[in-house]
């Protein structure tokens, strides 16, 4: 990384002395990312100045890793014939992702100048859901039929493979276009020219496929399931229409689990980066739910206040409300967050409820004995010798631990039979209910044994 930054450096030194020609040779030696990646770091017109000397492809593949904003303004800054040759040499899944987007008026100058079949696609692939799988395939894929001959298929991929978004799996299919199975570019290099494809594919891999209308999340845990570099996508006569490749799998995983840790700070999730996310958008995501357990606290305060006689009545009792709250509230982001997590990668599902809850309650005596085994010594330590309010204390922290841990693995399984995200029951929902509960437990403690 640090010699990369050297690198731009060299770049941008070359960009201000106006030295075009030795700058477009050293920017033909490196890889599209990091032309983009150069592309972000300079400004305008100097981007303007740069993109021109890219040749045709690498210029369409490093756009295709800009900032939607960049793209926008190398499009507003290029002239219909510039476009019309970009738009041509990108993949059709990055241009309808550009697309999403952009302004209402960059994508019509853009559907203005593509070509009529490569308009009549982006049509389709637009009106898909938005995060469907139709949404993010592709359909330039390798598709063979099935009655060609391993000759013939290695000949096809000559002619149009460089096309494709990937060629190390190609897909059969019949005079229908329906799927009928997958074959691999190794597996034509080994076989005998005159093999048909159809005796050497793999006929399950035609099972293993997604709906147009299937949400994106399924695409990506599928390729995890089966380890796929990408995922073929078919219409509801199972027709072969697209593929999801690996580089969409992995943005798909990444929003998915970005998602999952705004959820589980009970945010609204945004369509943004951090940076790029209005002030004004951010309070909206956040003020509600922050409001909601603002007024849920209201219950722990009403608990504190009807017993503020006893808290004043014997010495310590107060002291230890935090270290209760904090205990309670930390066991059960522990178990919520695991279970959350084993949810959404499958590992966790509705009909393992009474085997996780069974699991977590061993969990919660062995940890809420230890802790509260911990704590007993470390009163004494400080010198504590009321023993009756110390054991309240500690049976109090080991009837929070267990209570905790068995709603933080509870509620994500609950919210999952009842169709709501299992992120929403994380960390502050944990809490706030715990909180409530973890004090009624210790009062109610003290005063049956403290004051009765």
């Amino acid at each position: 990384m640090e010699r990369m930054e050297t690198s731009y450096e060299h770049l941008r030194t070359l960009v201000e002395e106006g030295k075009l020609l030795p700058l477009r040779e050293e920017l033909l030696e490196m890889n599209e990312i990091d032309v983009a990646e150069f592309l972000e770091q300079i400004e305008m017109p100097q981007r303007i100045v740069v993109f021109r000397l890219l040749p045709k492809e690498l210029a369409a593949d490093a756009f295709a890793y800009l900032d939607s904003e960049i793209q926008r303004e190398i499009v507003q800054a290029i002239s219909n014939r510039e476009l019309f040759s970009l738009v041509d040499g990108m993949y059709v899944d990055d241009t309808v992702d550009f697309l999403e987007e952009v302004p209402a008026n960059v994508v019509r100058r853009v559907m203005a100048v593509a070509d009529p079949e490569t308009r009549e696609t982006i049509n389709r692939f637009l009106q898909y859901p938005e995060n469907s799988a139709g949404s993010i395939m592709t359909s330039e894929m390798m598709e063979l039929h099935d009655r060609c001959t391993v000759a013939q298929a290695m000949s096809q991929i000559r002619t149009s493979g460089e096309d494709r978004e990937t060629i190390y799996i190609c897909y059969c299919i019949s005079d229908s276009r329906r799927l009928v199975g997958t074959v691999e570019l190794r597996d034509l290099i080994f076989h005998e020219p005159d093999e048909l494809l159809r005796d050497i594919m793999d006929a399950d891999r035609a099972l293993i496929c997604v709906n147009t209308h299937d949400d994106q999340e399924k695409v990506a845990d599928i390729a995890r399931h089966y380890d796929l570099l990408s995922v073929p996508v078919t219409d509801n006569e199972g027709r072969l229409v697209g593929i999801v490749t690996i580089d969409d799998i992995v943005d798909i995983i990444e929003d998915e689990n970005t998602e999952d840790l705004e959820r589980m700070a009970l945010m609204q999730p945004s369509d943004d980066t951090y940076l790029k996310t209005g002030v004004l958008t951010m309070f909206k995501n956040r003020i509600v739910w922050l409001a909601i357990l603002m007024i849920s606290a209201t219950f722990t305060g009403m608990i504190i206040e009807g017993f503020e006689s006893a808290l004043a009545a014997v010495a310590g009792l107060t002291a230890a409300i935090p270290m209760l709250m904090d205990t309670g509230g930390n066991s059960g982001n522990q178990a919520s967050t695991l279970v959350i997590r084993g949810l959404a990668l499958g590992e966790i599902r509705i009909r393992d409820y009474f085997r996780v809850v069974w699991k977590e309650l061993r969990v919660s005596l062995l940890c809420g004995s230890a802790l509260a085994l911990l704590n007993f010594l470390r009163m004494l330590v400080l010198g504590n010798r009321n023993i009756p309010m110390i054991l309240v204390v500690c049976g109090a922290m080991f009837c929070a631990v267990i209570f905790a841990k068995l709603v933080g693995s509870s509620l994500p399984i609950l919210a999952k039979v009842v169709h709501l995200d299992p992120a929403l029951m994380a960390g502050p929902m944990i809490t706030t209910i715990v909180d409530a509960v973890t004090l009624l437990i210790y009062f109610f403690l003290a005063r049956s044994f403290l004051f009765g």
